[in-house]
């Protein structure tokens, strides 16, 4: 399993510049939402509206078997949180959940192929 932390932005391409200035590299581009990662941090931004929320937690798998025993594992259906969907926009297998203390999470698996090598070579 591994982790990115999304967050809100109303300029997706300023923070585009600036997050590649510091030397951050585009690892997604999904046209509204970017990924980003540094070495080992991976951080992503999407565009919208409304950024009073502000972030995301995201965990990532390589298959929706795991994304599903995850489901599983948290007892999601006794909280009526609705099962894993796909979601075409993204080409994502995900669900989205809160932790013990009301944050936002969500668990997905990428659907197209993704580079897993994490350090910039």
């Amino acid at each position: 399993m591994a982790g990115i932390v999304f967050l809100k932005t109303k300029n997706l391409e300023e923070m585009k510049f600036f997050y590649s200035k510091i030397g951050a590299k585009v690892w997604i581009d999904q046209t509204d939402c970017i990924i980003f990662k540094h070495d080992n941090f991976l951080f992503g931004f999407c565009e919208r509206d409304d950024i009073s929320t502000g972030w995301l937690l995201t965990f990532f798998f390589e298959t929706k078997v795991e994304v599903d025993k995850m489901y599983k594992l948290l007892n999601l259906t006794d909280k009526n949180i609705p099962p894993p969907v796909m979601n075409e926009k993204y080409n994502i297998y995900h669900f989205f959940t809160t932790d013990p203390e009301g944050r936002d999470i969500e668990f997905q698996v990428f659907l197209d192929e993704i580079d897993f090598r994490w350090k910039d070579e």
